[in-house]
């Protein structure tokens, strides 16, 4: 299943990535740049969806949920389901919770991550002499 994404979500994703909550900012200060180890984008569109933060490889979703959250259970529901069809983990945290504890936070992710790396390593390099080259190094 691809992960494409339309148009409009693509739209509506740049004009979230400039127009951050301060929870997201809180939050993705500390994502940004490969600091847990893995790429994370920001207000990345998939589908008709924007995940407020998405790795890709493995793949998990982080969320910030506002008070709007409470009503928009069902939309929630459907969404993460979405998601997970194509084979992404969604871990939901409240917008509040990068404020309170941004370590905690920041720890559940790289938790996660791990998990997950852990359940799909990648496939083994061909022994040494099969295609490799040798290399010398200064």
């Amino acid at each position: 299943m691809q992960n494409q994404s339309t148009p409009n979500a693509q739209k509506n994703a740049r004009v979230l990535r400039r127009e951050m909550t301060d929870s997201e900012r809180k939050l993705w200060s500390g994502l940004r740049s490969e600091q847990l180890g893995v790429k994370l984008r920001r207000q990345h569109p998939l589908g008709n969806h924007i995940a407020d933060f998405a790795c890709l490889d493995p793949k998990l979703i982080v969320e910030m949920d506002g008070s709007q959250h409470q009503v928009q259970e069902s939309y929630d529901a459907r969404r993460d389901a979405f998601l997970r069809e194509r084979g992404f983990e969604v871990l939901r945290f409240g917008s509040n919770d990068p404020f309170v504890n941004f370590e905690g936070v920041l720890q559940a992710i790289v938790n996660r991550l791990a998990e997950l790396k852990a359940a799909c390593p990648h496939p083994n390099l061909p022994p040494e002499g099969e295609g490799a080259k040798s290399r010398s190094y200064p």
